[in-house]
């Protein structure tokens, strides 16, 4: 799977009409969409398609036409980001109308056609499964923990400190904090990632 982290854009055009493009990670989504609809108050629509992982890891993907006829729009945007493997990504497509009839295959492929042009020039990146933890360590081995932290993509969320030792919760990549959580366990609590 790939994914971004910084949004693109770029417009297209289809017989007068324009289509511009933008990828948002998923996280951005909610907020570009209602920004967009704020920029470009007489485009014709502002069609979107998505795909992320919620916390249970399922798959979450909807396509939507924003009042294109049905199928015509958001499910070829969706089948981009499909076909390219897109995970936590959505792509929104504002459409101006430029007077011609584009018909359903033209829609289809005008849509999709916007989507994939906003793909090629996006700086796509591995997706890397992201989770939380936490870790132990006595003051002996401390150091050691801190050490081992600072060498991977770890972000120390939290720390703490009793008579025995040092707990920390962290965050980053899971393959990375199950190596860490095997070597640091903490006493008396259930890992989480």
């Amino acid at each position: 799977m790939q994914t971004i982290e910084q949004p693109a854009f770029c417009e297209t055009e289809e017989k007068k009409s324009r289509f511009l493009a933008t990828l948002v990670p998923y996280a951005q989504f909610a907020d570009r969409l209602t920004e967009l609809r704020k920029e470009h108050p007489k485009a014709n629509h502002h069609v979107t398609a998505y795909r992320y992982l919620n916390d249970e890891d399922q798959l979450i993907e909807h396509g939507k036409d924003d009042g294109e006829p049905s199928g015509t729009s958001g499910m070829p945007c969706l089948k981009v980001l499909q076909g390219r493997d897109l995970i936590n990504i959505a792509v929104i497509v504002t459409r101006y109308f430029g007077g011609t009839k584009l018909g359903t295959g033209g829609l289809v492929r005008a849509y999709s056609g916007a989507a994939q042009a906003v793909c090629d020039i996006a700086d796509i990146k591995p997706y890397i499964p992201q989770g939380t933890t936490r870790l132990f360590a006595s003051f002996a081995d401390a150091g050691g923990m801190e050490q081992a932290c600072s060498r991977a993509d770890i972000t120390v969320l939290d720390r703490q400190f009793d008579t025995i030792g040092s707990l920390i919760e962290i965050t980053g990549p899971r393959e990375v904090l199950a190596d860490l959580s095997a070597r640091f366990p903490p006493l008396g609590s259930e890992n989480t990632d």
